[in-house]
């Protein structure tokens, strides 16, 4: 056999094992598309998305509808009652009207903010000192791995408003149980986030601390830190901004901040409170996003693009 011939049925011997590579992974891609079809069909059946049931129409019959197709437009019904009336010839009255608590919201805002800091603070200490024992590649023992790695999710398992009614029956209420809450949570979810970091990082600089005689900490503090500080500053500034929004909606069971006004809002139907607080918090999270970015670039030193 010549080498060209050698090399045809090489060619062919390539196309027919390509082939049949193909066909098995074509094979279990519809597998896997069947699978996700029939888990997206079943959760919808136990969610209820196909269910029908009578309803009260406008003119007080009772009628069969399915409650999807039915509830939507009491979706716009609602947030049409959220809207409030602006009018150009009274717009500054009308302004007034719709914030009319906005001394009150002000203060539970600043509240709000600092139980973010605060519980992003603690979260960030108890995150990055936990980080390291819950990597596989820098913790000193198996055990310390395992527990390290229960406790952080044991910690960002529970949600928030769960550590905050916790903590509310433990202290009472107040800005305490939202700080505790908060912090417990962000550790969780900052060590899940910065470990996984940590098992990432380039060995060799840890490696040649370590020949060097350099202890565990040394190591860490010479050869991993340096590696991942930029990626823990954009995990702390988004935790940050997610802390936030948290903080907001654990005052709902008494925690501090604008949680509380929220309930007070609901409870006795404030629509036009609710629209005017949801607009306080979008524009603080606008303003900490946009601050945390120019933060963010001015730290790892990334400069801003010409024009």
């Amino acid at each position: 056999m010549t080498s060209a011939d050698r090399s045809k049925a090489s060619v062919l011997d390539f196309d027919a094992a390509f082939a049949v590579q193909r066909h098995k992974a074509r094979r279990w891609w519809l597998i896997g598309t069947a699978l996700f079809f029939v888990c997206f069909m079943l959760t919808a059946w136990i969610g209820d998305f196909f269910r029908v049931t009578q309803m009260t129409m406008p003119d007080g019959s009772r009628e069969w509808r399915w409650v999807l197709r039915a509830g939507i437009p009491r979706l716009g019904e609602y947030i049409a009652k959220t809207i409030p009336v602006l009018r150009w010839d009274s717009f500054g009255a009308d302004l007034a009207d719709w914030f009319w608590r906005w001394r009150t919201w002000m203060w539970l805002l600043l509240e709000t903010v600092l139980i973010a800091f605060m519980g992003t603070t603690l979260g960030v200490i108890g995150g990055f000192l936990l980080s390291f024992p819950a990597a596989r590649n820098l913790t000193p023992n198996k055990w310390a791995l395992w527990i390290v790695r229960r406790y952080l999710e044991i910690a960002r398992t529970v949600p928030e408003l769960v550590w905050a009614l916790i903590f509310v029956f433990c202290f009472s209420v107040g800005p305490m149980a939202g700080v505790l809450a908060i912090g417990l949570h962000a550790t969780g979810a900052l060590g899940k986030l910065y470990s996984e970091v940590n098992e990432n990082i380039d060995m060799g600089p840890l490696e040649g601390i370590k020949a060097a005689g350099g202890s565990w900490c040394d190591q860490i503090r010479y050869a991993v830190v340096p590696q991942i500080l930029p990626n823990i500053i954009s995990y702390t500034l988004l935790r940050f901004e997610i802390n936030v929004r948290a903080s907001s909606i654990i005052g709902y069971v008494g925690a501090g901040g604008l949680g509380q006004e929220f309930r007070t809002a609901m409870s006795f139907q404030e629509y036009t409170d609710l629209s005017a607080l949801f607009v306080i918090i979008f524009v603080t999270v606008m303003f900490i996003d946009y601050g945390s970015e120019k933060l963010r670039h001015r730290i790892i030193g990334m400069e801003e693009p010409r024009p």
